[in-house]
């Protein structure tokens, strides 16, 4: 099945994360006809059902589960900065939908990279998944102002008195479970066309160019992804320093199927090497 042919397929949310110990593979249930999601899941269930990597594989359209090898999916987890969409939301609802520059100036502005980012838009920022332009961003958004983001996204939202280091990711205090952040994915994208939704949805796509998912589009032969990765602190046994995440829509102008992995042990951008695996193999 190629990405050529996945336009005539229902789209699918497929997220990866690093697995606690005894995960399952459970197949679920395709939609009639689509055989697209049956070769995915059987790609899942043949290839990585004893894999260190966890995933959900959902159908877009449904929101349902076609594929499983996690423990317990419901349970609440610190995803990284992949909540960074959703607190930049939060910001641009409470500021007529205008998203500020600001500059990088790389470790010694608390950002994850060394070397400085430069100035950056919100595109720009959501591909490079800079931390320092949003702990800036997120020192302008309140708890009441993300609390009805959280809420339209069916995401659980951290404590009122949460540091704003906790609106762009760090630490674990902002937990959600992996159904539930692979399903605000899903919703916005169905948003795409909504105010302040388009710029986030273009750093996706720069991401997966030149950016932290850029390990996505390396591998993928007929088409190009929708990406953002995220690293979190690890929450599971054996114990690592983080986990890393990657969530990837394919193809990108007409999405069919979402990648979102946790890989124990490394951060988002070396996540995404597997990501790209598995998405090349379902070109295939």
């Amino acid at each position: 099945m190629t990405l050529k042919k996945w336009a005539s397929h229902p789209l699918l949310f497929l997220f990866l994360a690093a697995p606690a110990l005894c995960q399952q593979t459970q197949p679920g249930n395709s939609s009639p006809g689509s055989l697209f999601s049956q070769s995915a899941v059987e790609i899942l269930r043949r290839n990585y059902s004893k894999s260190e990597a966890s995933y959900l594989l959902l159908d877009a359209q449904s929101g349902a589960v076609l594929a499983s090898h996690w423990a317990n999916p419901e349970r609440p987890i610190p995803p990284g900065s992949l909540v960074k969409p959703f607190t930049a939301l939060a910001y641009a609802e409470a500021h007529d939908f205008h998203y500020p520059i600001y500059e990088c100036k790389g470790k010694s502005d608390g950002c994850w990279q060394l070397k400085p980012h430069g100035k950056l838009d919100i595109t720009r920022a959501v591909s490079v998944s800079c931390n320092a332009y949003f702990r800036r961003l997120a020192e302008g958004v309140t708890a009441e102002q993300l609390k009805p983001v959280a809420l339209a996204f069916g995401l659980e939202f951290p404590d009122a008195d949460s540091a704003s280091g906790t609106l762009l990711g760090l630490g674990d205090q902002w937990r959600i479970s992996p159904l539930h952040m692979a399903q605000a994915y899903l919703e916005l994208y169905r948003r795409k066309d909504q105010p302040g939704v388009p710029q986030l949805l273009a750093g996706m796509r720069q991401s997966a160019l030149a950016g932290t998912g850029a390990a996505v589009d390396r591998q993928l032969r007929h088409g190009k992804a929708l990406v953002k990765t995220g690293t979190a602190p690890c929450t599971h046994s054996p114990w690592a320093p983080a986990d890393g995440f990657v969530l990837a829509l394919v193809p990108e102008d007409r999405p069919e199927i979402l990648l979102f992995i946790r890989i124990h042990g490394v951060a988002g951008a070396k996540a995404a090497e597997t990501a790209g695996r598995m998405l090349r193999q379902m070109e295939e």
